[in-house]
């Protein structure tokens, strides 16, 4: 589709049109993407910009600098990806997810740029530089900026950072940065510039190629366990955040404490006047989509988890033991499951299995899906039953589960996303 669509199209048109501009899905590089920014004139922001990279924990992380900064009154612009619901969830000013239009105006100035510079765009590229025209429209005075894939190459480090955060570096992607966690650490290292504050709030050793980066850079870099700490008290309702000449008690928030703890670093790091309250009361009000999030349908309990890899199905298992805890009502888990084919589904499965009764699985709707051969393969010994698309996994699930059983959707977002349009179709 060379045409572009109009001003007054709908946003679907606009991202449909997004997908089929470019001749990959990914395509990592700048060169395409810095002429295209400097003509829509985004490169350097009049802002403070946060900028966070890793394999697990950079949503868990951005929603907590955003929740504390808005806190404070601050204008945050948030982008993130990617989207579980609506593509809208993808940008957010001040909390808030921005309208189609807004999205759509802004698509319309980063289509004339790209012709402008008679370049080519992937959708990936072409919706992060929009994010970024509507920050600078907007005037925020705060741009929180999440990495897609990798840091180095990805088409968020097109902006110079004032603080760059690094969270887990896990084996993700490999294909695309390499299949050693040193490896990974020097793409995700990346978004290092010179004299900047760097935080490493992974859960691993400080690996060498951040340190290197860092050096190389002057940057000044505090790690976890080594440059801050945190421990949960006692009383499972608090917890000590340590640095050197800080400590400070804090409530528990609904996000993992890793990444909690991260993103405080980062703000006591960046020289913006932030208060105690706020940062108390930016960690009570964070709260991700599709991160262990509970609703009720049709009388039935459902945890939505996005996690799809290791890490991050380990932590999905310490949140939902401590839910079974203290529900004890529930006694056998039915999980909804997917995933995509590149992804390291064998470890999954091994770290779920004991906890799972019941597995529904079925392929999904994108290209990269694990088909269900491979699932089953995954999950032989276990109870298993197939389904062609994961609305009809879920809707059995919803029909069979009985009251002790809750239904657990995971393995991809692209998972949770099926059973949210099957959820829309019922409404």
């Amino acid at each position: 589709m060379n045409t572009a669509p109009l001003a007054t199209d709908s946003l679907n048109t606009w991202l449909e049109y997004w997908s089929h501009v470019h001749v990959t899905g990914i395509d990592l590089g700048l060169e395409r993407v810095i002429p295209v920014a400097e003509a829509l004139g985004v490169m350097r922001p009049q802002a403070k910009v946060f900028t966070v990279a890793g394999t697990n924990g950079k949503g868990s992380t951005t929603t907590t600098l955003a929740a504390i900064l808005n806190e404070q009154g601050y204008k945050v612009g948030l982008y993130q990806s990617p989207h579980i619901y609506r593509f809208n969830e993808r940008v957010k000013l001040a909390g808030v997810e921005v309208d189609n239009q807004t999205l759509i105006d802004a698509f319309v100035q980063v289509d004339q740029a790209r012709r402008q510079c008679a370049l080519s765009l992937s959708f990936f590229e072409a919706t992060t530089l929009a994010a970024f025209v509507v920050f600078k429209q907007e005037q925020c005075d705060v741009w929180v900026l999440e990495v897609g894939l990798g840091g180095r190459l990805d088409v968020v480090n097109v902006i110079d950072p004032n603080i760059a955060v690094i969270t887990n570096i896990g084996l993700d992607h490999t294909d695309w940065l390499g299949d050693s966690i040193e490896q990974i650490a020097f793409e995700k290292a990346g978004i290092i510039r010179p004299n900047i504050p760097v935080v490493f709030g992974g859960v691993q050793d400080l690996p060498l190629a951040i340190q290197h980066k860092a050096n190389e850079c002057q940057a000044p870099l505090y790690a976890v366990n080594r440059d801050y700490f945190y421990q949960s008290t006692e009383d499972g309702q608090s917890w000590m955040f340590a640095s050197s000449g800080t400590t400070l008690k804090l409530p528990i928030g609904r996000l993992a404490l890793e990444n909690i703890s991260t993103a405080v670093a980062a703000i006591l790091l960046s020289g913006l006047v932030v208060s105690q309250q706020a940062i108390a009361q930016g960690i009570q009000t964070a709260q991700l989509q599709g991160r262990f999030e509970i609703r009720k349908i049709a009388d039935k309990t459902v945890i939505f988890d996005a996690g799809h890899n290791p890490h991050g199905v380990e932590f999905l298992l310490k949140q939902l033991r401590n839910f079974l805890e203290y529900n004890k009502q529930y006694t056998e888990v039915i999980s909804v499951f997917s995933m995509l084919s590149d992804k390291d589904i064998n470890s999954v499965v091994s770290l779920l299995k004991n906890t799972i009764l019941m597995w529904k699985i079925a392929p999904l709707d994108v290209p990269r899906s694990a088909d269900v051969m491979q699932l089953e393969i995954a999950l032989q010994g276990q109870s298993v039953q197939q389904y062609d698309s994961v609305k009809l996994a879920f809707k059995s699930a919803l029909n069979e589960t009985k009251n002790n059983q809750l239904i657990l959707v995971c393995g991809s977002f692209h998972t949770l996303e099926a059973v949210w349009e099957y959820l829309k179709e019922c409404q």
